[in-house]
């Protein structure tokens, strides 16, 4: 059997994701998807963003240097994903379009597993919701 004790075994790890534009990061999700950011006040240029759970992403400004993440960064389990792509549609989010797997004409993906859809917030980071009942 392989120890799995170490230096990190009971850190409270946390992710992290690059903006081009912290700003306007931080006011797509407060006012589009309604979540809470706050400013690092230690460190300029950084943020937190705060999830459910007491979970924080901290988001950094990269500019020009930053790259979008383009697998899912963020995933946000919700009980109703037609409920919640109607919401957020009408707070201005698009959503991607995908031939594999194939997503139907509002986003969402209904083959091969749970219902889930992607959208990108303005630095072009991808971020799902994805039924979880």
């Amino acid at each position: 059997m392989t120890d799995t004790t170490g230096p990190l075994s009971d850190s409270p790890a946390f992710s992290g994701l690059s903006v081009d534009d912290l700003d306007a990061a931080c006011t797509f999700y407060e006012q589009v998807l309604g979540l809470r950011t706050s400013a690092e006040p230690t460190m300029p240029g950084i943020a937190h963003l705060h999830l459910g759970g007491g979970r924080d992403v901290l988001v950094y400004a990269k500019g020009t240097a930053h790259t979008p993440a383009s697998y899912t960064a963020l995933n946000f389990p919700v009980p109703d994903v037609d409920a919640a792509v109607a919401e957020l549609s009408g707070r201005g989010v698009r959503f991607l379009q995908y031939d594999e797997p194939p997503t139907d004409p509002t986003g969402v993906m209904r083959t091969g597993g749970p219902l889930i859809v992607w959208f990108t917030d303005p630095a072009g980071n991808v971020f799902s919701v994805i039924e979880q009942r």
